[in-house]
């Protein structure tokens, strides 16, 4: 194989092309075009509106089963060859949920469509950034994750026009969307892993007991948490908790996909120029106050900024998060040992909240404001740990002093 440092500019970006288009249907397609639909999903009668909420939510508990089994998936076959499995299994999820056949069917679908989403997550980023120069790995992670924003602001534009189809056609149009964006990333993979992505056994492979590093999978668990309402709810909220209708809650929805798009880069960009630790802070601060400030808005130029912010949230963390990784603990494979530990802290908040927000929802009879504070809280408690550990450890310090 050819070295970064000599590889022709075409052979770096194609696995980045390959990741991008990853990303794009296996979680930006797979989990967030399915936001647009719920309203529609509901007054076509296919479901319930308890239904699919939890539907909604069977996604999120995929994720966590699929960050779970990338990497023994990944050994057990190739990083590639995972990577282009999991992009034809969400491929066919999108085909098959053209057929409500029943709740249980369809659960079992979207949950197939998550545990995609989720191996690509842990499998993605290890499997491109090897073979790109270090210089252009920040730009190279924020494209790959871009793919998220792109899906998110995609399917606010294209689920609409689909729908005038019909819901059936809707899902076959995004199946078709998935499978052409499978076929066109099939050979921009890597031909063979990285020496340096090849995780060693034993206690090599452990992450460091670094305190900060722990502080940051907590801190990412409950981000997850604060993010789930806004990304699963807020069209529902604009279309039938405000009764602006489908129209105006799918414009609400592009413009939380174009802070979805800004969000890898601008945030990418945060911490290059601050760092990765006093990047979480800032955004964990906006964060909490467009969650709360959502619960209490209803002008259409409110919502529309307000989605903006929202949106960048989910895409936006990915490469922070990784970047925070990559400044804690300088080994590669160590790097990747803790980011696969710090996805699967993302999945199982997300996961838990998920269940938890959707019976919340149903147990007070769709009161979406709820559900945006307590997603506020979560935010809260995200930016509070890092000052309550730096209490506690000076607290321990100071124990033996006074005694």
């Amino acid at each position: 194989m050819l070295s970064t440092s000599t590889t022709p500019r075409s052979a770096i970006w194609l696995p980045i092309f390959a990741g991008l288009c990853a990303s794009l249907v296996s979680i930006g397609l797979a989990r967030f075009a399915y936001t647009p639909l719920i309203p529609s999903l509901i007054q076509a009668h296919w479901f319930s509106a308890s239904d699919v909420v939890y539907l909604g939510a069977a996604n999120l508990v995929g994720y966590l089963i699929g960050a779970l089994i990338g990497h023994p998936l990944a050994r057990r076959t190739s990083n590639k060859s995972a990577l282009r499995l999991m992009m034809l299994a969400v491929t066919l999820s999108f085909f098959a949920c053209g057929f409500p056949l029943s709740v249980s069917w369809f659960f079992g679908w979207r949950l197939l469509s998550g545990i995609a989403g989720g191996a690509i997550m842990v499998l993605v980023a290890a499997t491109v950034l090897p073979h790109v120069p270090v210089a252009r790995r920040g730009l190279a992670s924020g494209a790959i994750f871009l793919g998220i924003g792109l899906g998110i602001a995609g399917s606010g534009t294209i689920v609409p026009p689909l729908l005038s189809l019909g819901l059936q056609n809707t899902w076959f149009g995004l199946g078709l969307l998935a499978l052409v964006l499978t076929a066109a990333s099939w050979f921009g993979w890597p031909l063979a892993a990285h020496p340096a992505t090849v995780t060693p056994s034993g206690n090599e492979a452990s992450v460091p007991t670094d305190p900060q590093v722990y502080l940051l999978f907590a801190q990412y668990a409950f981000m997850a948490a604060g993010l789930v309402p806004a990304m699963v709810f807020l069209v529902d909220y604009v279309a039938r908790g405000l009764g602006a209708g489908s129209h105006l809650g799918a414009l609400i929805w592009v413009m939380y996909g174009l802070g979805a798009i800004i969000g890898p880069v601008s945030y990418g960009f945060l911490a290059d120029k601050l760092g990765a630790r006093l990047s979480i802070r800032l955004v964990l601060v906006v964060q909490a106050l467009a969650v709360g400030l959502l619960s209490i808005s209803s002008s259409f130029t409110a919502l529309a900024l307000l989605a903006v912010i929202l949106g960048s949230f989910p895409p936006g963390i990915v490469p922070l998060a990784l970047a925070r990784v990559h400044e804690l603990i300088p080994q590669h494979h160590r790097q990747q040992m803790a980011w696969s530990r710090a996805t699967v802290s993302f999945a199982t908040f997300q996961a838990i909240a998920g269940f938890a927000y959707s019976a919340l929802f149903n147990a007070s009879g769709g009161h979406h404001g709820l559900l945006f504070i307590i997603a506020a809280g979560a935010i809260v408690v995200a930016l509070l740990l890092e000052p309550a550990m730096r209490l506690l450890n000076r607290h321990d310090r100071l124990q033996p002093v006074l005694n």
